[in-house]
């Protein structure tokens, strides 16, 4: 497969599989957050993309973290899935958190925004840049959710990246 130049200009983007990313990579970084919530992360299958292996790991641990983070009463269960979807893969992130109020859902990709306040600790920076590293690789990230209902984060990513994002990358 072909490699790219990636967003920071000094890597290239290469075949990663994001299964052997998710287990050893981001569950190790996550493993305090994981065991101290008691959290249960599970996952079917993943495919292997063109990407920058830092960029995929970033993208689930934000995902992730953010499901440890604005769980409920319930032990938090938290699961990756993904599909084939035309030209890319649709991926989610479902959990049984606190949810997003509908009317908030645009709201909480935007830099520095939180629903929350003081309450739930956090810079508002996470779901941005995990915004930003999706459409970079020519993809779209939104979430699906009811308060008090979980949430499910979903976002495409193309087999390939696409001539836009390599524009926007070189």
């Amino acid at each position: 497969m072909p490699t790219g130049k990636s967003l920071s200009g000094n890597r290239t983007a290469s075949p990663r599989s994001t299964a052997e990313l998710f287990s050893p990579k981001v569950l190790l970084n996550l493993h305090s957050a994981i065991s101290e919530s008691g959290a249960i992360v599970t996952s079917d299958p993943l495919p292997t993309l063109v990407a920058e292996e830092v960029i995929l790991v970033q993208l689930f641990q934000n995902l992730i973290s953010n499901s440890i983070k604005y769980r409920g009463e319930e032990t938090p269960r938290i699961h990756v899935s993904a599909e084939r979807s035309g030209e890319g893969w649709l991926f989610a992130v479902r959990d049984n958190g606190i949810g997003v109020d509908p009317k908030y859902t645009d709201r909480v990709f935007g830099m520095f925004k939180r629903l929350h306040g003081a309450e739930i600790p956090g810079t508002g920076i996470g779901l941005a840049l995990c915004k930003k590293v999706v459409e970079r690789q020519g993809g779209r990230i939104w979430v699906e959710s009811e308060a008090g209902r979980g949430a499910t984060f979903k976002f495409t990513l193309p087999i390939r990246p696409t001539a836009v994002a390599n524009r926007r990358r070189g």
